[in-house]
């Protein structure tokens, strides 16, 4: 292998002091030193410093290959650092990194939090959303917030979701000489526009948040009454078994209770939501932010199978409404074997249909009928719901 001609170093607010002698000795050889501001003057790169450009890109990295460069990155580069962005372009042989605590792990042994049992975010560039599904009585996070006026932005939503109360611990500089540090209720918190970055905050949760089975109650979700309700969708997504990383198509999404519940269940699943009516895309985009799903579940305006052209193969398919016979035809001649497929359905057409299905390939067929205990007169009955036929196969 050829020796590295990109080398990545690791920075703490404590500069130069705290580098290791094979960090320094980079340095030492650069022709050229990638880095933010503040990195560039806490490694004192001098002439040969290069700040990132703005918008951020790793092009001029690229555009120096042959020469020594270093990129310089807060703490561990590939714990929410820069090493990752690199990486897409860069072949084994061309780098090599050189790590120092990461701002999480500083953060972990002030507080004394084990950090293996503590969740961390990078919500400088997300929104705080991703806090909603996690966040519970006795639930440790360390984010990463933009600047020190992110601080009091923090704070607001904390108060609108339910966590006031929560205990948070605002650090700026963390590790180095400036290092400033404040402890307080969310509800007290305040913009620090005087600290420097980076800044954190370490949130100690007191209120119960999000349960964690599936079939969340139905008003957590923005719908227009098209929903799959809450028994239901516990029983759809048992169906559907999510995995870490799957990929589902929701076809007929309603309100996108389906595919945020199907992101919500397993690490990095995603879903294509598929939605003929164009005012019901604006309960799902709405679903998906207010669980800080935006990034996973991505909506698309059209009537299947017309609009599934192009999208990317799915591990799953959930048909929500409007099954068809032309549609099963569509996606059993079209997906790949080992996709798993459920179908839920209300109609005597659409019972009819998923009956026939099942007796020429087979699968698993249930008849699902709830009832609630509702107002009769002075006294109570039973409410029933309409029937619900599900079936389930892989293909």
């Amino acid at each position: 292998m050829s020796e590295p001609w990109v080398t990545i170093v690791g920075l703490g607010e404590d500069g130069l002091s705290g580098l290791s002698d094979a960090s320094r000795s980079a340095l030492t050889d650069a022709e050229i030193i990638f880095g933010g501001p503040r990195h560039l003057e806490l490694a004192c790169a001098g002439p040969k410093g290069q700040p990132w450009p703005v918008p951020f890109s790793t092009d001029p990295v690229l555009a120096a290959r042959g020469r020594k460069v270093v990129v310089l990155a807060s703490g561990d580069p590939f714990w929410f650092g820069a090493g990752g962005s690199l990486m897409r372009d860069l072949a084994p042989g061309d780098w090599c990194s050189h790590p120092a605590p990461s701002c999480f792990a500083l953060a972990a042994n002030h507080l004394g939090w084990k950090l293996e049992e503590t969740l961390c975010f990078g919500l400088h560039a997300a929104p705080f959303e991703r806090l909603a599904p996690v966040l519970s009585t006795g639930v440790r996070v360390i984010c990463t917030l933009r600047d020190g006026k992110a601080v009091a932005d923090l704070a607001e939503w904390l108060a609108a979701n339910g966590h006031a109360a929560a205990r948070v611990h605002v650090m700026t500089r963390l590790g180095g000489p400036a290092q400033e540090v404040t402890v307080g209720a969310a509800s007290d918190l305040t913009a620090q526009p005087g600290g420097g970055a980076p800044v954190l905050a370490a949130i100690e949760a007191t209120n119960p948040g999000l349960p964690r089975a599936s079939g969340l109650a139905d008003s957590h979700f923005a719908n227009d009454g098209q929903i799959t309700k809450r028994p239901i969708r516990a029983l759809t997504l048992s169906a559907l078994a999510p995995r870490p990383g799957e990929l589902l198509w929701d076809i007929g999404g309603g309100s996108g209770s389906i595919s945020a519940e199907w992101c919500l269940a397993a690490p990095g699943a995603r879903a294509v939501t598929f939605e003929p009516r164009a005012e019901r895309l604006e309960n799902i985009a709405e679903n998906a932010r207010r669980f800080g799903l935006s990034h996973r579940m991505t909506p698309v305006l059209g009537r299947a199978p017309d609009v599934l052209a192009g999208q990317p193969l799915p591990d799953v398919v959930f048909i929500g409404g409007g099954g068809r016979r032309d549609l099963l035809e569509h996606l059993r001649a079209s997906l790949p074997t080992g996709t798993r497929l459920v179908a839920n359905g209300v109609t005597l057409e659409t019972e009819t249909l998923l009956m026939q299905t099942h007796a020429e390939i087979g699968g698993h067929l249930m008849k699902v009928e709830i009832a609630e205990a509702a107002p009769l007169g002075t006294l109570r009955g039973w409410a029933r719901a309409r029937p619900v036929i599900q079936w389930s196969v892989t293909l």
